[in-house]
């Protein structure tokens, strides 16, 4: 019951990320004339900063990580960088093999936060939130 509600929270602070993530880069490319791969780069620290703040707050509020908030933060970027390199490979994938999608850098931001969903999922409650949470 416990991974059951993990999956969902997690699923809701991906949301939230790609809410973030997608907007920030269709802003970026369309609003402000950024390269759609350098936009990808802000996008995706802002996404990864949100989801992370929800993940340790809702998701994973029964474990511990067993770092300073700061330092979990940069292990929390270091772990989703995993996941970053299968987004980034699909999104850039699909601008390169679809030319009208580069006015629409959202759509493939979206797939490729869909497939880094699973690897993001599995090291952050395999490695990061690993250990239950002490009573005090």
């Amino acid at each position: 019951m416990r991974l059951r509600r993990e999956i969902g929270m997690f699923a809701i602070g991906g949301v939230l990320g790609l809410v973030v993530d997608a907007g920030t880069v269709q802003a970026l490319v369309v609003w402000g004339g950024w390269n759609p791969y350098l936009a990808r780069v802000l996008s995706f620290l802002l996404a990864a900063t949100v989801t992370w703040a929800w993940n340790r707050r809702h998701t994973f509020a029964h474990r511990d990580s067993g770092h300073s908030a700061a330092a979990e933060w940069l292990h929390w970027l270091a772990l989703m960088g995993v996941g970053a390199c299968v987004n980034y490979a699909i999104y850039a994938a699909l601008l390169l093999a679809f030319e009208p999608l580069r006015r629409w850098p959202a759509l493939p931001a979206a797939a490729g936060s869909a497939v880094a969903a699973l690897v993001n999922f599995s090291t952050a409650r395999g490695v990061l939130f690993r250990r239950p949470k002490r009573a005090v």
